[in-house]
């Protein structure tokens, strides 16, 4: 494989994080205006420094040739004290995501690649998913999972248990709370493990 092919993968994978956490900067921005909502952070990949590894694309796959962490979907938690407007906060995102794409900010990230954690403020208690469906219940597979829309928009996953260190990013990836404002943007992370440089 030639070396051009692998640098251009790396920048596309760097140009993806960078990406979804501008989106991340997008919706946070929208959501600081419902008051349910306490706190928001990254989670999940596009909180870390990127990492390397042999990807699932074959052509890298064949050749274990390695790049950086793919990211697949912008992991959000969101604190939020009240889930009586979950529809609301989904539309005010999907909303926020489609102006900044149309004034060429420069992402094209969309409603259905953002993975919204609900967390309960008092307790950091999972409350489930916040739905990417237009309508609750969509009439959907995922519609059927025991629980899923008993409380409009908040999904439910079959099986999902959240592992113990789910918000452990947040530490140092917390974008906005209630109480303090704006505490940082998502651009402003780090982007790859510093270590792994050839």
């Amino acid at each position: 494989m030639r070396r051009a092919e692998i640098e251009k993968q790396n920048r596309y994978l760097l140009e993806r994080q960078r990406q979804f956490r501008l989106a991340a900067d997008i919706v946070t921005d929208a959501w600081t205006a419902f008051p349910e909502v306490w706190a928001i952070a990254v989670i999940g990949s596009v909180a870390r420094p990127l990492w390397k590894e042999v990807p699932r694309f074959r052509e890298f796959r064949r050749e274990s040739v390695e790049v950086w962490h793919e990211c697949g979907d912008l992991d959000l938690a969101v604190w939020i004290e009240s889930q009586g407007r979950l529809g609301e906060l989904r539309q005010a995102g999907v909303r926020a995501l489609r102006q900044a794409y149309e004034a060429g900010a420069g992402m094209s990230v969309v409603g259905h690649e953002l993975d919204v954690f609900l967390i309960e403020p008092a307790s950091d208690r999972y409350l489930g998913r916040l739905c990417s469906f237009n309508q609750c219940p969509k009439g959907k597979r995922d519609c059927l999972v025991p629980g899923c829309g008993e409380t409009p928009f908040n999904k439910r996953i079959a099986d999902f248990k959240p592992r113990a260190d789910l918000l452990a990013p947040a530490a140092h990836a917390m974008l906005y709370r209630r109480d303090a404002g704006r505490l940082r943007s998502a651009l402003d992370l780090p982007v790859i493990d510093e270590g792994l440089l050839p």
